[in-house]
């Protein structure tokens, strides 16, 4: 038992990327079901958020939805960013009622190597047992973590556009919200929930506009989640990796981690992977007359340099037998930051992604969200702007969701 335990504890402290996935409890491998991609704790521009403080004897309850069926869960944990280990108390996974309410029925007890408490070391990850709670395409899950603790600042995902319910004491098994008072619009510490099966996952790589800034609360109505409405009946399952305010070439302390930077560990090592659909670069091109720390460091960029960064993309992915479908950059005319210069970087990297044949394929999300009058090229159609003239509105996410080629995503190659 000592050796397992020690197996475990050293899997749990390897970087995401390396770390083996164990076989499901039918004996079958995993597939994404659902995902996010982790930040350091900072305050952003989007949301208040509870990361800078972490937790002290609460429990965080925090509904996802899985984008394909399975009869075992399991959900994976991330503490990235964290100085110190983490230690979980306790957690549940359960079908939600209304608001932070869950079904009572469905409350499953979760564990780690058969505890119901787990350590994370710093910078490392965990992976709860399976579990048997068959789900269907799109339906809701209900996590719930408790820390009866501090966990000191808390590794988290800024835009969730779902909201999260804290509460002081130990909630994993109550199946009533009332006790879960406060809220946020972000998300802590849960990275991945995992449905049992092999099943050819598509990944979704992006800044706020995969991230779905300007969808609506609570609704599943991002980009991502409209793509995985289209392929549920296939069994292929969607995952979001957007940062809000990432960026291809630069950190940032708001932001995340480059995108060349993350792309192995939010991208590359979600289970069964076979394709990722990458829209990055707007950031890089906008952030150039931001002066705010968040944008910092903020050169002007190129075309060449944004796709020198694409490229290197493209190798990562490539080297790892993985499909990586390329985004045009939509329109932002009349948005703020907006700069001529920054618009014919734009149109060249649109350019070299439609024509240049180093993505395997292209899904022109410029030309179905643009405005088509001749008056106004470069804008968003006024239908798809969710009001400042850069993020879709839930309408516009739609159309992103249909540019995208299912046969693309489908084919074995």
């Amino acid at each position: 038992m000592r050796v397992k335990a020690s197996l475990i504890a050293l899997l749990a402290a390897l970087p995401l990327a390396t770390a083996p996935l164990p076989a499901a409890a039918d004996g079958g491998r995993w597939g994404g079901g659902w995902a996010t991609a982790v930040q350091q704790p900072t305050a952003t521009p989007w949301f208040p958020n509870w990361s800078q403080q972490g937790f002290d004897n609460h429990s965080v309850r925090q509904v996802i939805r899985t984008s394909v069926a399975g009869t075992h869960l399991r959900i994976r944990l991330s503490n990235a960013y964290g100085t110190a280990p983490l230690r979980l108390t306790g957690a549940s996974i359960a079908k939600p009622a209304i608001g932070a309410a869950v079904r009572p029925g469905t409350i499953r007890p979760l564990t780690f190597a058969r505890s119901a408490s787990v350590t994370v070391p710093a910078s490392g990850q965990a992976a709860s047992d399976p579990v048997r709670l068959p789900v269907r395409a799109l339906e809701q899950l209900t996590v719930t973590l408790y820390f009866q603790g501090t966990t000191g600042p808390a590794t988290f995902h800024s835009i969730a556009m779902a909201t999260s319910y804290r509460a002081k004491g130990d909630q994993v098994r109550d199946a009533g919200g009332a006790a879960f008072t406060e809220t946020s619009l972000s998300r802590y510490y849960l990275s991945g929930l995992d449905v049992s099966g092999r099943k050819d996952t598509v990944v979704t790589f992006g800044d706020s506009i995969t991230d779905g800034y300007g969808a609506t609360n609570d609704a599943d109505d991002r980009y991502p989640d409209r793509l995985a409405e289209r392929l549920a009946a296939s069994g292929t399952p969607v995952l979001n990796a957007g940062i809000g305010g990432n960026r291809v070439l630069n950190d940032s302390a708001c932001f995340g981690e480059k995108a060349t930077t993350r792309f192995r560990r939010d991208a590359l090592a979600q289970p069964g992977v076979r394709t990722v659909i990458v829209l990055e670069g707007i950031n890089d091109i906008l952030f150039a007359q931001d002066t705010s720390a968040c944008a910092a460091p903020n050169p002007q960029v190129s075309a060449r340099e944004l796709i020198d960064g694409h490229r290197a993309l493209i190798r990562a992915a490539k080297s790892r037998g993985v499909r990586v479908v390329g985004g045009t950059l939509p329109p932002f005319k009349g948005a703020a930051l907006y700069s001529e210069y920054g618009e014919s970087v734009r149109q060249a990297v649109n350019h070299w992604i439609r024509t240049g044949g180093e993505y395997d394929a292209v899904a022109d999300f410029d030309r179905a969200l643009a405005n088509p009058d001749p008056r106004h090229a470069g804008e968003l159609l006024p239908a798809y702007d969710s009001g400042d003239r850069l993020h879709p509105s839930p309408a516009g996410y739609q159309a992103m969701a249909d540019a995208v080629d299912l046969s693309v995503l489908t084919s074995r190659r």
